[in-house]
């Protein structure tokens, strides 16, 4: 089975530890978050892992050589401008000739990556999104009224909302509705689908998944690592 890694980011909101060192490479315990995440592909049965690179792409490059060294075949597709997230597949459309997963280079989740695919493969969908629940403290107490009478109060309420976890499925008949040489992102694909009224799949994680955008994230990770990811 094949998978992409979308590993071309600046990690400008990890600064200052990806001035020199591409946020894919950022060590996570013992490893980097590349490794973690090839790692965890290949216990799913992906061991064709594609990797598109953009900044310090030469360092991702000497660092994991041909994937021998994990158990896989890596190949490396590197962007000459710019593409977003879903510009750089079309130069690798034509290795990309049947359903394949594609997941952002910045996170780490203890997802079963083949059952996600398993599913999609059975739906009528080009495109299977995952979504995680994301629940975020809110600090203040929230008022009810009618008129100017308090009806309730509620402490602190937790919000609650499910959110784009930067894994997906897709088939690749979605080629031909993705523009080669320009910057297009999963938004304006999501946003193309919709108002085209093409069907797009959820597959809810249930397991362990972070995030690592920001600082707080990447220190997060270090945090997890021995639980999750040793």
């Amino acid at each position: 089975m094949k998978a992409v890694i979308l590993a071309g980011g600046l990690g400008t909101r990890l600064l200052p530890f990806t001035q020199i060192i591409p946020k894919p490479l950022l060590p996570v315990g013992e490893k980097s978050v590349l490794q973690i995440q090839m790692e965890q592909l290949k216990k799913c049965g992906f061991d064709q892992i594609y990797l598109a690179t953009n900044y310090k792409s030469d360092y991702i490059e000497n660092f994991f050589g041909d994937g021998q060294n994990y158990g896989v075949k890596l190949k490396f597709s590197k962007e000459e401008k710019p593409l977003g997230t879903i510009g750089p597949l079309t130069l690798l459309k034509n290795e990309l000739t049947e359903p394949f997963l594609l997941m952002n280079g910045d996170i780490l989740t203890l997802l079963k990556f083949n059952e996600m695919y398993d599913f999609a493969l059975k739906q009528s969908s080009l495109l299977t999104i995952g979504i995680k629940e994301y629940i975020m403290p809110f600090d203040f107490g929230n008022v009810f009224f009618d008129g100017d009478y308090v009806t309730s109060i509620e402490e602190k309420p937790n919000l609650k909302n499910n959110i784009l976890a930067g894994v997906y499925v897709l088939n690749p008949s979605i080629f031909q509705y993705i523009p080669e040489n320009t910057y297009f992102g999963m938004d304006n694909l999501l946003h193309f689908l919709l108002d085209n009224n093409m069907p797009i799949i959820k597959y809810e994680i249930k397991e362990y998944w972070l995030d690592i955008g920001q600082v707080g994230d990447y220190t997060k990770a270090q945090e997890v690592y021995n639980k999750h990811f040793k």
